[in-house]
């Protein structure tokens, strides 16, 4: 029997007959609701193969099992891998490999495996998995997801968040934090947690006689904002927006309600009768709240010294969860020595490569002065002294130092490098250095809309607020690029940004990481977005602790100070104090006229990570022979549209995708030749003389011509005309009726001059074999 029918047959009767299905509570996942990730996006469009399960055993609302299902005419251990693999990626204990005669159980704690004569029942299972018997585990089990009536269904890491959560309230830790990757979700996981304990009633006294009082904490209003719209599925009587202005009307706290959303800020402030300083979060008992959601908690809240750790410390008998989008580093120790080790973590690589994030390029614009500027007598200054010879470094510029001609060069190399119609954020070095930027763009884009470019910034107000929900809004167009300074580094869900520009030095790795979340949310369409980088910021992605191993030192090789850490760990975004007036240079019109610039992409590696060119090239020289074992078979390979195209699907699902490959043709300078004989080039170790596709054409003429009659030769010549200036995209099979519809304008008048479809379906495949016979360079 085929896999199909031995799951009819065979695999279902046996888990019905074990329970599964049968047992109330329990549930076999099939199919869609069994898919664990969408598959990578390919930068050059469409996914890479995705992960579904055969079954996922559910029970109590917790998956517990996953079983790989095999034909019974295979051996049994032939699903023993993809068994492991989705286990370890669900997290699962347990784990089946089975072909319908034989089941093979795997535990993935113990590392005990073996054949087995059933299934566990869904009450042996679950005792498995749960030696430790707990009343609210089964009880936040019992409560489903809100699912938004169908129409919603978390991811699987999601729900790992969730269950690891509440699994640890459920044991009694009061401070818990989550690990993901900017873009995953980490409102949507604490909405479904805060849903458990509500409609379980769960509250620190754990008696279950009143629902729980939860306080959502930001750091800003706009994140706060969206918290709240996020939590909309619940009573409206039982979310509460506290703010300032409304605290100063009503005289008092708002206590009406259960999940009430708050920034640090407005806690913060307040004053008692005399106009002294008292904090808001005072005039709240110490114990009223049961839970506590810090958002983006790595901003300093943790910190010792931090303002905002008096409110935790206030509230301290409440649960503390913190979420927090970067991994454990040298500027967040705080947090992770406050909260403790994560319960889960979800990285930025395992987003990209799940296809839950989009995936990114870089391309790093290094122009003049890139290294640093020297003054030397010839230039104009403007404003401020400078002495004979003072050099500046790159990183000074727009705050001690500002040279206009520089900075006008760097916006029209932007403009020149980025479609003009796609979101932008642009990252400055100052809120004025961001406004001279905003005047810049739209004094030179294509778009005369006085609002093309906009600033949002700390000074930018309501306003600036404003300008961001329009460009958060997918339907408009206009503002089409934000700039700003420190303000849009965190939390801001856009989800149609293409361009992540970089105009500034950039403080710490987890800034990095923040700045580059800017751009990984997905939307239809965007397979990829482009990051900007002018400063060179480029070796922060080089990030081992969250792509791999921890990553202990500063940039000089040394490790850093206490002190150090806890200067690098800010309390909010601030934007940064406002410069001293810097120095300003004219450059003399030579230098002006000097000014270069070039551009180089960097690539990413399998583990997400970006790499140079040659090193790009190295490790596609050492993966070619995986695919072909010699010359002649990819010749072979390639001589064939159908072949070619499966080739290239197996390149594609390793990250070599076809504009992957156009980046290596363009990198060793064969725009001109075959993507064939570029593969050549890389599988002989670069010591090959490609031809170029028109003398690759000539010589196909040559051999072929003979055998042809004068309408042939006059179709392959206008093939062949196609390939020269395009490439090898216009040989494949899907391009026939293509080529025919132009050369002759219909199928019928092309029937006529060449015969049936048959014999042009033959002719256009034939020739490409002596297309690819081998050409003397």
């Amino acid at each position: 029997m085929n896999e199909a029918q031995t799951r009819a047959e065979l695999i279902d009767p046996k888990l019905r007959a074990c329970g599964w299905g049968v047992v109330d509570g329990s549930q076999i996942l099939r199919e869609e609701k069994a898919r664990i990730t969408d598959g990578k996006i390919q930068t050059s469009g469409g996914r890479g193969k995705g992960l579904t399960a055969d079954y996922i055993l559910v029970y109590k609302g917790i998956k517990l099992a996953v079983v790989e299902a095999k034909s019974d005419e295979l051996d049994v251990g032939e699903g023993v891998m993809q068994a492991k693999l989705y286990a370890e990626k669900l997290q699962l204990e347990t784990t089946y490999s089975t072909n319908g005669k034989e089941i093979y159980q795997i535990c993935m704690k113990t590392g005990v495996e073996g054949l087995v004569e059933d299934f566990l029942s869904p009450d042996a299972l679950w005792q498995k998995t749960f030696s430790e018997q707990n009343e609210w585990r089964e009880r936040f089990a019992n409560v489903p997801f809100e699912d938004k009536s169908g129409s919603w269904q978390l991811r699987y890491y999601q729900e790992i968040a969730v269950q690891r959560t509440v699994e640890a309230i459920a044991q009694n830790k009061d401070r818990i934090l989550l690990t993901l990757a900017t873009g995953t979700g980490k409102t949507a996981i604490a909405f479904q947690i805060a849903w458990k304990l509500f409609q379980t009633r769960w509250n620190l006294k754990r008696d279950g006689n009143r629902r729980p009082r939860i306080l959502f904490l930001a750091d800003r209003n706009v994140l706060a904002d969206q918290a709240y719209n996020s939590f909309s599925a619940f009573p409206d009587d039982a979310l509460v927006r506290i703010k300032p202005n409304e605290i100063k009307k009503n005289g008092k706290v708002p206590t009406n309600g259960s999940i009430f959303f708050s920034i640090f800020q407005t806690f913060m402030s307040g004053t008692d009768a005399e106009g002294k300083p008292a904090p808001y979060f005072g005039e709240y008992p110490a114990d009223y709240f049961d839970l506590i959601v810090i958002d983006e908690c790595h901003r300093g809240g943790a910190n010792d010294e931090g303002n905002w750790r008096g409110i935790l410390e206030y509230f301290s008998s409440a649960v503390q969860l913190g979420l927090t989008a970067t991994p454990k580093r040298a500027d967040n120790v705080d947090t992770y020595q406050y909260f403790g080790e994560p319960v889960y973590v979800y990285s930025l690589k395992d987003g990209i490569n799940d296809g839950f994030l989009t995936p990114f390029k870089v391309k790093r614009i290094k122009t003049s002065f890139a290294d640093g500027y020297t003054y030397t007598g010839d230039d104009e200054v403007i404003e401020g002294e400078v002495a004979q010879g003072q050099e500046f470094k790159q990183t000074e510029y727009n705050k001690a130092l500002f040279i206009e001609a520089y900075e006008q060069y760097n916006i029209k190399v932007l403009l020149e490098e980025i479609n003009q119609k796609e979101k932008t954020i642009i990252f400055c070095a100052s809120q004025q250095h961001a406004a001279y930027v905003r005047d810049l763009i739209n004094q030179n884009a294509k778009d005369k809309n006085p609002l093309y470019c906009v600033r949002v910034t700390a000074h930018d107000g309501e306003q600036g607020e404003q300008y961001l929900r329009e460009f958060q809004d997918n339907e408009k167009s206009i503002p089409t690029i934000l700039t700003t300074s420190q303000k849009l580094s965190t939390g801001v869900d856009a989800r149609n940004v293409r361009n992540v520009v970089l105009l500034r030095p950039v403080g710490s790795m987890i800034e990095f990481k923040q700045i580059v979340g800017r751009g990984t949310r997905l939307f239809d369409g965007k397979d990829f977005f482009t990051i900007y980088d002018f400063f060179d910021n480029y070796k922060h992605f080089k990030d081992k602790e969250w792509d791999g191993e921890p990553e202990e030192q500063s940039e000089d090789g040394h490790l850093q100070t206490k002190k150090q850490i806890d200067s690098l760990s800010s309390q909010k975004p601030k934007e940064e104090k406002e410069r001293q007036q810097a120095i300003k240079i004219k450059l003399r019109s030579g230098k002006v006229f000097e000014l270069k610039h070039f551009v180089t992409t960097a690539f990413l590696n399998s583990e997400g990570n970006p790499i140079s060119a040659e090193e790009f090239l190295q490790n596609i020289y050492g993966q070619l022979p995986q695919f072909f074992k010699d010359e002649h078979e990819l010749r072979e390979l390639w001589s064939q549209p159908a072949t070619r195209k499966a080739f290239l699907d197996k390149l594609k699902d390793e990250g070599y995708s076809k504009e992957v490959l156009s980046e290596l043709q363009r990198l060793v300078n064969m725009e001109k030749s075959d993507l064939y004989d570029v593969l050549e080039y890389v599988y002989r170790h670069f010591d090959y003389d490609a031809p170029t596709r028109e003398k690759r054409a000539k010589a196909a003429e040559v051999t072929m011509f003979s055998v042809l009659n004068d309408n042939q030769k006059e179709f392959i010549l206008f093939v062949l005309s196609q390939y020269v200036e395009t490439g090898v995209d216009e040989l494949d099979q899907e391009k026939l009726p293509i080529l025919l519809a132009n050369k002759y304008q219909s199928l019928e008048d092309a029937k006529t001059i060449l015969g049936d479809v048959a014999n042009i379906s033959r002719l256009f495949v034939d020739f490409q074999k002596h297309l690819y016979q081998e050409v003397v360079a």
